[in-house]
């Protein structure tokens, strides 16, 4: 998956917005919470792709080839992935985790903030 593609994927969930910060990094947001970041790689011309995850699939990703706990959050304890091996091969995967990401941020914020940005839980993409 390249940017274009990341951020076409990330822009089809309902109430996002996107910016460019923290050194050229795309960053994804709903609600004002950060969702995904593309950007930050090792190596500055290979993308790299950030999310939040839950407990459980931190643990699992933190051992899997092709993620590594996300500089800057993971070490400050948050539950955060950076997909490093953006060849194509875990393209699927990365969506089903962006999917999850944008979920649960939402789902954190309040129903109130939900009910302005017209965000109904039931239109949460579920897990696939």
């Amino acid at each position: 998956m390249n940017y274009d593609q990341f951020n076409q994927f990330c822009g089809a969930f309902p109430a996002t917005s996107h910016v460019v910060q923290w050194g050229d990094a795309h960053v994804w947001k709903v609600g004002g919470k950060v969702f995904a970041i593309g950007g930050w790689g090792r190596e500055k011309n290979l993308p790299a792709y950030t999310f939040k995850t839950s407990p459980l699939n931190f643990d699992f990703l933190s051992d899997q080839p092709g993620y590594i706990p996300a500089p800057y959050f993971a070490n400050r304890g948050m539950k955060w992935i950076q997909q490093v091996d953006t060849a194509g091969d875990l393209d699927e995967e990365l969506q089903y985790y962006l999917t999850e990401s944008y979920r649960l941020v939402a789902l954190g914020l309040s129903k109130r903030k939900r009910d302005e940005l017209g965000i109904q839980v039931a239109a949460i993409p579920e897990r696939k």
